[in-house]
C-alpha cells in the first residue's frame, strides 16, 4: 500500500496534527504571559526568581501526570478503530475517576509542603516564601488539569484535536485576565502579586475543566460515545492505563533530568555560557512543538489502525507522519544554520549570549533534523503500548550518553559550549535510529 497525497491519508494526518500543533503552541504563551506579568511588579527580581521556582515545581508534577493523556489516547484510539465507541466514553469515565483522586491527593499533599518545598530550593528567605505562596495556588488546580488531561487524551483518540486547540485559545484568554486582576488589583480585590499569578493559572484551568466537560456533553459526542451512560471502576482499564502511562512519566522526568544535568554541565564552562545554553534550550523547545503535534497524530491514526486490526496501514501512517515531521525540521535546520543570531535575538539582545550561542545554534539545528522522526516514531510505539522501550531508549540515549559526551567534549577536551552541543547530535541519532529500527522491525500489537 502506498500512501499518497491523492488517496486521502496526508489530509487526514495534516487534519489531526494541525489544531494540536496550533494548542500547543498556544501553551507556551501562558508562560510568557505569566513572566511577563509577574515581571512588572514592585521588586522583580525577587517575584521573577520566585515564579520561576513555583513553576519548575509545578511543571515537574505536571510533566509526570499528563502521562495520564498517553495512556487515555491510547485505549480510546484502539477502541475507536474498532468502532466500540461507547467503550471510548467508558475508557474516559474511568481517566476522570482516576485522574481527578491522584490529583486530589497531589494537591492536598503540594499544598500542605509547598513553602517547605520552596525554601529548601530557594536561598532567599523572601525568594522561599513568596516561591511558596504562588505553588501552594498553583497545585490547587491540579485535580482539574488531570480532568483536562483525561478528555485531551479522549479527543485526541477519537481523532478530534480541534477541541485541544480552542481549549488552549480560552485557557490562554482566561490567564491573561485573571493575572491581571490578581497580579495587580482590580474589581475591589487587593493585588496578589506573584501569589496571583498561581491563583489566576488555577481560576483558568477549573474553567477549561468546565469547557471539556460542557463539550462532551454535545449530542454528537455524548450520544455517539454513550458518555456519562455507564460510569463504574473498571479495575482493568486502570490497570491498562497505568500500565501505559507509568512508563511515559517516569520518561518525562529522565527527559527533565537530562537537560537539567546538561544546564550545569555548560554552567562548568562559564555562566555566559549556561546562559547561552538556556538561550537555545527555549529556541528548541518552540521549533520542537509542531513535531509533537505530528507525534499526536500517529499515535491516534496507529491506535486506529491497530484497533481495526490493519497492521500495515499503522506502519504506513508510522512512517509518513515522520516523513512529513523531517521536512519540517529539514526547514527549521537551514535557518538554525543560516541565520541563528536572528532566532537568538528572540530570547536575548545581550551580544555576549548570542556571540557565545552562536555556533552550538548550528549543532542544534542539525540535530533536529533526525529528532522528528525520534519523536513521532515514539508516539507511534506508544500506541502499540511499547512505552517501555521507549522509556528505556530515552535513559540510554538521554542520561548515559548525551550528558557524558557533552561533559567529554566539553570539558575534558576543553572544546568549550560548542563541545559540549556535539553530544545533541549523538543523543538524537542513537534515540531516533533505536525508535526507528523497533517500530520498523518488532513486532506491533495491542496494548
Amino acid at each position: 500500500m502506498k500512501l499518497t497525497p491523492e488517496n486521502g491519508y496526508y489530509k487526514r494526518i495534516l487534519k489531526i496534527a494541525s489544531p494540536a500543533i496550533a494548542g500547543l503552541s498556544v501553551q507556551v504563551i501562558v508562560s510568557l504571559v505569566d513572566a511577563a506579568m509577574v515581571g512588572r511588579v514592585e521588586n522583580p527580581e525577587y517575584a521573577l526568581a520566585a515564579m520561576g521556582l513555583g513553576f519548575l515545581a509545578t511543571w515537574a508534577i505536571v510533566s509526570f501526570f499528563s502521562s495520564l493523556a498517553t495512556g487515555t489516547q491510547v485505549l480510546v484510539s484502539h477502541r475507536f478503530g474498532k468502532k466500540a465507541y461507547d467503550e471510548c466514553g467508558f475508557v474516559l469515565s474511568n481517566s476522570i475517576f482516576i485522574g481527578f483522586f491522584i490529583g486530589l491527593l497531589t494537591a492536598f499533599a503540594g499544598a500542605y509542603f509547598a513553602y517547605d518545598i520552596a525554601n529548601f530550593f530557594a536561598k532567599d528567605l523572601i525568594v522561599g516564601n513568596l516561591a511558596g505562596e504562588y505553588f501552594q495556588y498553583r497545585i490547587l488546580g491540579i485535580p482539574f488539569f488531570l480532568i483536562t488531561v483525561s478528555y485531551r487524551g479522549y479527543f485526541f483518540g477519537i481523532g478530534n484535536t480541534k477541541v485541544f486547540m480552542f481549549s488552549g485559545i480560552l485557557v490562554n484568554v482566561l490567564n491573561i485576565f485573571f493575572n491581571y486582576v490578581l497580579i495587580y488589583g482590580g474589581f475591589g480585590i487587593e493585588p496578589m502579586g506573584v501569589a496571583g499569578a498561581g491563583l489566576g493559572s488555577t481560576l483558568a484551568t477549573i474553567l477549561d475543566a468546565v469547557f471539556y466537560f460542557s463539550v462532551s456533553l454535545h449530542p454528537s459526542f455524548k450520544k455517539t460515545y454513550r458518555l456519562y451512560k455507564r460510569f463504574r471502576v473498571d479495575l482493568g482499564i486502570l490497570k491498562s492505563i497505568y500500565k501505559i502511562s507509568l512508563p511515559v512519566a517516569f520518561q518525562s522526568v529522565f527527559i527533565l533530568l537530562g537537560f537539567l544535568s546538561f544546564v550545569a554541565v555548560s554552567g562548568l564552562i562559564g555562566i555566559t555560557e549556561q546562559a547561552a545554553t538556556q538561550a537555545i534550550i527555549s529556541i528548541l523547545f518552540m521549533s520542537f512543538l509542531p513535531c509533537y503535534g505530528f507525534g499526536i497524530a500517529a499515535q491516534t491514526l496507529v491506535g486506529n489502525s491497530m484497533g481495526q486490526g490493519k497492521i500495515l496501514l499503522a506502519r504506513i501512517y508510522g512512517y509518513e507522519t515522520a516523513k512529513i515531521a523531517t521536512y519540517y525540521t529539514l526547514f527549521l535546520a537551514l535557518i538554525f544554520l543560516s541565520v541563528p543570531q536572528y532566532l537568538l535575538l528572540i530570547i536575548t539582545t545581550d551580544q555576549k549570549i548570542i556571540s557565545a550561542a552562536t555556533y552550538a545554534m548550528r549543532v542544534a539545528g542539525f540535530a533536529q533534523i533526525f529528532y522528528a522522526m525520534g519523536i513521532v516514531l515514539a508516539n507511534a510505539l506508544q500506541a502499540c503500548g511499547k512505552t517501555t522501550y521507549v522509556m528505556l531508549a530515552e535513559v540510554i540515549a538521554n542520561l548515559l550518553i548525551f550528558v557524558p559526551v557533552s561533559y567529554f567534549f566539553g570539558i575534558y577536551l576543553e572544546l568549550g559550549i560548542v563541545g559540549a552541543w556535539l553530544g545533541l547530535p549523538v543523543y538524537v541519532l542513537i534515540y531516533s535510529a533505536s525508535i526507528f529500527l523497533k517500530f520498523k522491525y518488532g513486532k506491533l500489537s495491542l496494548a
